[in-house]
C-alpha cells in the first residue's frame, strides 16, 4: 500500500524522470509542493524573513528562490533540492541566533547603522560612505518626520536593512500666564 502511493507520488512529481524531462502536469503540482514546502520552512526558520529584511535576509531569500526553481522546472533532482532549500533556511536560522548571542558577528553579517544627523547637524562624510545624496536624506526626513530641515533632527540613522529612521528635535513648551482682570483670571497658554 506504502509502496504503491509512493509510486504514484513519483508519477504525478515526475520524480523517476530524468532532471529536466518534467511535462506540465509535472510541473505544476512539482510548482504546488515546493510552494507549500518553501512557506512551511521559511515561517519555521524565520519569522522577519522578508520584513524589513537586511542584506543577510535578502541574499537567503534570493538563493532560496533559486534552489526552489530547480526544483520546479526539473533541472535539478527533486528531494535533493528540497533538502537544499531546508538546509539553506536552518543555516540562516543558525546564523541568526548566532548573530544575537554574538555581537561581533551579527555585526559582521549585518551591518551597522550610520549616524546621518546629530543634533541638527548632517554628518557629510557618512552620507558619503553610505553613498546617500542630500535628496534621499530629504525624502526621509519628509516621510519619516514630516520635516524638510535637518536643523530640527535630533537624530537620522542608516539603519542596518537600508530605511532611514529619524528622530526629531523635542521643542520644550513655553507657558505663557495671561492675566484677564487683576488677579480674577488667569488664562495658561502654551506655545511651541
Amino acid at each position: 500500500m506504502l509502496q504503491t502511493l509512493w509510486d504514484q507520488l513519483q508519477t504525478l512529481l515526475g520524480l523517476g524522470r530524468d532532471v529536466g524531462d518534467v511535462g506540465v502536469i509535472q510541473m505544476v503540482l512539482r510548482t504546488i509542493v515546493i510552494y507549500a514546502f518553501s512557506l512551511v520552512i521559511v515561517r519555521l526558520g524565520s519569522k522577519r524573513f522578508l520584513s524589513e529584511a537586511t542584506a543577510f535576509d535578502v541574499i537567503v531569500g534570493i538563493m532560496l528562490g533559486s534552489i526552489m526553481s530547480r526544483a520546479i522546472n526539473g533541472s535539478a533532482p527533486f528531494l535533493p533540492t528540497l533538502f537544499g532549500g531546508l538546509m539553506l533556511v536552518g543555516m540562516h536560522w543558525l546564523l541568526g541566533v548566532l548573530a544575537y548571542y554574538v555581537n561581533w558577528f551579527g555585526t559582521m553579517v549585518k551591518g551597522n547603522p550610520v549616524l546621518l544627523i546629530k543634533d541638527g547637524k548632517v554628518q557629510q562624510e557618512s552620507m558619503r560612505h553610505a553613498a546617500l545624496s542630500n535628496h534621499d536624506l530629504g525624502q526621509a526626513l519628509r516621510l519619516r518626520a514630516q520635516a524638510t530641515d535637518p536643523t530640527n533632527i535630533k537624530l537620522a540613522y542608516l539603519e542596518r536593512n537600508g530605511t532611514i529612521s529619524v528622530i526629531p528635535c523635542e521643542h520644550e513648551l513655553r507657558i505663557v500666564e495671561v492675566s484677564v482682570e487683576d488677579g480674577v483670571q488667569t488664562v495658561r497658554i502654551a506655545l511651541e
